[in-house]
């Protein structure tokens, strides 16, 4: 059985993504533990982190809702 592009990207996406925002937050944390940050540094660091993943995942969720309602 032959694997379409379609198919490859639909399925390998979410997960090589996860994986890519996994690698960033451990980058954000070593970049905060060597530069010793402090918790409000990290904090900061993790917020804007963190408000590229929720615009990402919300993105997903409105695309899903507007394939949804439209269809």
């Amino acid at each position: 059985m032959m694997i379409t592009d379609q198919q490859l990207t639909e399925y390998a996406l979410p997960v090589l993504l996860v994986v890519l925002i996994g690698y960033m937050v451990f980058i954000v944390y070593r970049l905060g533990r060597d530069s010793n940050a402090g918790r409000f540094g990290m904090f900061v660091l993790f917020l804007a982190l963190m408000m590229g993943v929720l615009g990402f995942a919300l993105k997903f969720v409105i695309k899903l809702f507007l394939a949804n309602s439209v269809g």
